[in-house]
C-alpha cells in the first residue's frame, strides 16, 4: 500500500539487533529509536505543547477513542485536525482505540462488526468499527494511524487469542480499504497472537502481505511474565520486515526500553512517565525518587545533576517535596522532568548505536540503575544474553 514516510537506517549495532534510523513523516523528522509521550486526549497531562517541543519531542501519541468522544469528529473536521486543535506542529501517532477493549472491558461489547463502548463521560454508546476508526483518524490527521485490532489481555489463553488474531487481520483489510488519505497518513498494522509463538508467526506472515508502511507489536505489557514478554518481542523483530519501522506498544520503563532496543525495536509509547509524576515520582539514571518522602525536605539539589529541564535548572528536591501531589505545579514540574529523562535516554541510546558502543552503554545503564549485579532483573539478563551481551559479567570494553 502507499506510504507517506521514509525510513533510513543510519547504523546497526555490531553485537545486538539495535539500530539507529531517521523516520521522515509529514510533520517532520523523527530520530529513532524514539519514545513517544502519550497525550491521550490531545494533551500531555500537565505540560503545554511548547514545553513538549522544547524538550526535543518529535512525535507524541493521541488516542482515537477518546478524541472521538471529546471533542468529537465534527469539531476536529471544523478546525482542521488534531495538530491545529492542540497547537502541536510536530508529528502525531494515534492509537486506534483497540486497547480500550481491555482497559474499558466492562464498557465494551466486541463483535465482528466492531466494538461498542459506553462513554465514560455521559454513558452514550459509540460503535467503533475499523471503518469508523479510520474515518476518525483521517479527521484527526495523525501522521501515523494504527489499525483497529481485536485486543485481548496478554494473560488470556485458549481459543479467544486465536480468534482475536484472525479478526485483527480481517480488520486490517477493512482499515486499508477505508483509509482515505494514504498520501499524507501512514497506516501501521498491529501484530497479535498473545504469548503463542505460532500465532505470532502466522499473524506476521499474513500482515506482511499487506505491506503497510510500518508494523507494531501489540497485546503485550499487560502483566505477563517479563521472560515471556521479551521472547515475543525478539521473535517478532526477527520475523518482521527490516526495511520498515517496528513499534512496541505500551512500553515505558527504562530497563524495558533498553532491552527492547537491543532486541530490534525502534518506537515506543507509554503513559508511565507522566502518570508516575502525578504520584510525586521522579525518574533518574540511578532510580526513581519518591519526592513525597521526608528525606527530601531539606535536600537542595536538583532532581538529577546534569539534567537541563526547567524543573532541574530552577527548582530543588526540597521545593518539590513541598508541592509534590499537593499542588498542580508539582505534577507539572515532575512531568516535565520525567519526559525529559525518557527522551534523553533514547538520544543516548541512539548516539551509542551510531558510535557502535551500545553494549558499553547497556553495561553502564544497568550498573547505574541497579548498582549490584544481584539486583539486575533476571529476565533482562536473559534477553540481553540472547543478543550477545552478558550484563552479569564485567564489561571488558570500557
Amino acid at each position: 500500500m502507499k506510504s507517506a514516510l521514509t525510513w533510513e537506517i543510519l547504523a546497526k549495532c555490531s553485537t545486538t539487533k539495535a539500530r539507529a534510523a531517521v523516520l521522515t513523516l509529514p510533520h517532520g523528522v523523527v530520530n529513532a529509536p524514539v519514545f513517544m509521550p502519550v497525550g491521550t486526549q490531545g494533551t500531555l497531562k500537565g505540560i503545554t505543547p511548547d514545553q513538549i517541543e522544547g524538550l526535543g519531542c518529535q512525535i507524541m501519541l493521541n488516542n482515537t477513542y477518546h478524541l472521538g468522544l471529546r471533542p468529537g469528529q465534527e469539531l476536529l473536521d471544523a478546525c482542521g485536525g488534531a495538530h491545529v486543535f492542540q497547537g502541536w506542529n510536530r508529528n502525531l501517532l494515534t492509537d486506534s482505540g483497540g486497547f480500550q477493549m481491555v482497559s474499558l472491558l466492562k464498557l465494551a461489547e466486541i463483535t465482528e462488526q466492531g466494538v461498542q463502548f459506553e462513554s465514560p463521560h455521559d454513558g452514550s454508546l459509540m460503535l467503533l468499527t475499523p471503518e469508523h476508526s479510520m474515518s476518525l483518524q483521517n479527521s484527526i490527521g495523525a501522521d501515523i494511524m494504527m489499525q483497529l485490532d481485536d485486543v485481548v489481555s496478554s494473560l488470556t489463553e485458549g481459543p479467544r487469542v486465536e480468534e482475536a488474531m484472525w479478526r485483527s487481520i480481517r480488520w486490517l483489510d477493512r482499515c486499508i480499504k477505508a483509509h482515505k488519505k494514504p498520501d499524507s497518513q501512514n497506516l501501521f498494522a498491529i501484530i497479535q497472537g498473545g504469548l503463542d509463538p505460532e500465532l505470532r508467526k502466522q499473524c506476521i506472515e499474513e500482515m506482511v502481505k499487506r505491506d503497510t508502511p510500518g508494523y507494531a507489536i501489540g497485546g503485550l505489557s499487560g502483566g505477563e511474565a517479563k521472560d515471556k514478554f521479551w521472547r515475543v518481542v525478539s521473535q517478532c523483530t526477527d520475523l518482521m520486515p527490516k526495511n520498515k519501522p517496528i513499534y512496541c506498544m505500551g512500553v515505558g520503563y527504562a530497563e524495558d526500553l533498553v532491552v527492547c532496543v537491543a532486541l530490534g525495536v525502534d518506537m515506543f509509547d507509554c503513559v508511565f512517565p507522566t502518570r508516575t509524576a502525578r504520584f510525586g515520582n521522579a525518574l533518574t539514571a540511578t532510580g526513581t525518587l519518591s519526592l513525597r518522602q521526608a528525606k527530601f525536605k531539606d535536600d537542595f539539589r536538583p532532581i538529577e545533576e546534569g539534567c537541563d529541564c526547567v524543573a532541574c535548572k530552577s527548582y530543588t528536591r526540597a521545593y518539590l517535596y513541598t508541592v509534590a501531589t499537593k499542588e498542580t505545579v508539582g505534577c507539572h514540574l515532575i512531568s516535565i522532568h520525567n519526559t525529559a529523562y525518557q527522551l534523553r535516554l533514547m538520544r543516548q541510546m541512539r548516539e551509542s548505536i551510531i558510535e557502535d558502543r551500545f553494549p558499553q552503554f547497556i553495561h553502564k545503564f544497568f550498573k547505574d540503575l541497579f548498582v549490584e549485579k544481584s539486583a539486575y532483573p533476571e529476565w533482562a539478563a536473559n534477553a540481553l544474553r540472547s543478543v550477545g551481551i552478558d550484563i552479569l559479567k564485567d564489561d571488558a570494553a570500557k
